[in-house]
């Protein structure tokens, strides 16, 4: 387009100022980039141009991006601990969900049997976009509601794949049958994990040592530029999506010494990317089809809320609290960006009518505009209905206490703590985000309460100024790490102990004024060359 550079400039301009007037709103910006969008369609007419294959390939790399920074903090390791929230609660969700409301779909609104199962399975997934932006830039991915949502988030973006391949095997016209296409799948999928992991980690470590030790930041920037990209490529010409090579991408960094250098490094463009993709959403609306079906779409969209939430809350609440489940079930309730290339795909093969997918797309919009209203004050909004009244929430009693120990987290480490603390006749309390851990607490006669301790309403709760030390047993070292920033930040000569249990890990808080780190392979060393002074040696 000659003007391309004009309309590049003008986006720009309306997306800052729209996003300034948001920002002292309390709006989220995404809102401000999907506006965007829509004022630069009408104002220059270019409806043909949002629906362009180039403009959302460019949008869909803001996915790419922000997958890639979700893979950096999901290691195999950690993701070894996370089976459940991934395998088990995500195949549950995406499962259930896709069922009842392809019931929905065919016999209640009477869709022939291949419109519904397109629905189903595009209403079953939620936008990664939106919810892991909210939780990342809130810190709330480290919550139990956050973790959950993740995990989900996750098996539904591998949950992509198969959906993409069942419809093209739907709109496919030649005489493979769908064994052979599943077949096919498989192996592409072991050819892709296994050279990204097997070849692909010792080159990415090496390109990275190599840039990193140039000392020229730009090299550095670049090599990841080509990691990322390159592996969001080789992923698709496999067959998949573009932001599952780069969520593997960058679960193999994760495996590395860089990943924080990375993930600060690559914010910005994702940031951007991001905000690229929503304006691109914000150019499919059709303002005039919007009017004319306004009931129905709010309509759907309220149905489509409500059936989410409570199929994903009936499923958590067998594993976990009611808050916890219902905070889960709130977040997943909207449908997801990866809705639009299900549709646009069915709609191109010829399954679905044009009209049907137009009316979906702007009820899979909507949800997208409405969500960053309420994914904010979801905490308290599940407050107003759900009361815990199994563990210590309320914090009245910590009022005038002072020269107290704070023992953040009762797991194995927490629980020597307090025993010893106990020896001490030291007056402490204990505060832990896992509901399981604080009923461990009370159960064992210790003054727990649930709580994030990285949340300033918390330490103000617990009279952190006033306490005697803090102590932090944690094992998680982006949990530890939030915390001893929220501390320091409330209290400044906060006596903060930490433990670590490895030289990473404290490497990773040596720019913190931490007044202790305690190096739990180095103290059990000392520990052991102790009790051989003290033990009576014996000689043949």
């Amino acid at each position: 387009m000659e003007h391309t550079l004009l309309y590049i400039i003008v986006a720009l301009g309306i997306s800052i100022v729209i996003n300034i007037i948001l920002k002292k709103l309390g709006i989220s910006q995404i809102i401000g980039y999907i506006l965007t969008g829509t004022l630069i369609v009408y104002a220059f007419d270019l409806r043909e141009v949002g629906h362009s294959h180039e403009l959302e390939m460019v949008g869909e790399f803001g996915i790419v991006f922000l997958m890639f920074t979700i893979g950096l903090e999901i290691s195999l390791a950690k993701m070894g601990t996370m089976k459940k929230e991934i395998f088990g609660n995500g195949f549950l969700q995406v499962g259930v969900t896709s069922v009842i409301t392809y019931l929905i779909a065919h016999y209640l609104f009477t869709l022939d049997n291949v419109s519904a199962v397109i629905v189903s399975l595009a209403f079953s997934l939620s936008s990664t976009a939106v919810v892991l932006s909210y939780l990342k830039s809130s810190k709330e991915i480290y919550t139990p509601y956050g973790q959950n949502a993740t995990g989900i988030l996750i098996f539904q973006d591998i949950a992509v794949i198969p959906i993409l391949i069942l419809i093209g095997f739907l709109t496919n016209e030649g005489d493979e049958s769908i064994t052979t296409i599943l077949m096919y799948t498989m192996g592409s999928a072991v050819v892709v994990i296994g050279i990204l992991f097997v070849v692909g980690k010792p080159l990415v470590t090496w390109l990275l040592h190599f840039s990193a030790s140039s000392d020229l930041d730009e090299l550095f920037m670049g090599s990841v530029l080509f990691i990322v990209v390159g592996a969001s490529l080789f992923a698709y010409y496999m067959g998949f999506t573009y932001s599952l090579g780069a969520f593997v991408a960058g679960m193999v960094i994760a495996e590395t010494k860089y990943h924080h250098k990375v993930e600060a490094d690559i914010a910005p463009f994702k940031d951007i990317l991001l905000g690229t993709f929503f304006v691109v959403v914000g150019m499919k609306i059709d303002l005039g089809m919007f009017v004319q079906n306004i009931g129905l779409i709010v309509g759907f969209f309220a149905l489509v809320l409500v059936l989410k939430t409570i199929i994903i809350f009936t499923l958590l609440r067998l594993s976990y609290t009611a808050s916890t489940s219902l905070k889960t079930a709130l977040a997943l309730s909207q449908v997801g960006e990866f809705s639009f290339v299900i549709f646009a795909l069915a709609s191109s093969g010829g399954i679905m009518s044009d009209e049907l997918v137009s009316l979906l797309v702007l009820i899979v919009i909507f949800s997208m505009m409405v969500t960053p209203f309420f994914i904010s004050h979801i905490n308290e909004m599940v407050e107003k209905f759900i009361k815990e009244k199994d563990v210590a929430v309320d914090m009245s009693a910590l009022d005038g206490r002072s020269n107290h120990v704070v023992v953040c987290g009762y797991s194995v480490v927490g629980k020597f703590v307090t025993q010893h603390l106990e020896e001490l006749d030291a007056p402490y309390v204990v505060v832990d985000n896992s509901n399981k851990h604080v009923k461990e607490a009370l159960e064992d006669g210790m003054e727990a309460y649930l709580g994030d301790a990285s949340k300033h309403s918390i330490l103000s709760a617990l009279h952190i100024e006033k306490a005697a030390a803090i102590i932090v047993t944690l094992d998680n070292i982006e949990k530890k790490r939030l915390i001893c920033e929220a501390v320091l930040k409330y209290s400044k000569n906060a006596n903060l102990i930490v433990k670590v249990i490895s030289l990473e890990e404290k490497e990773k808080l040596k720019d913190l004024a931490v007044t202790t780190v305690v190096d739990a392979k180095l103290e059990i060393a000392r520990v052991l060359v102790e009790r051989m002074l003290t033990c009576q040696l014996r000689y043949k």
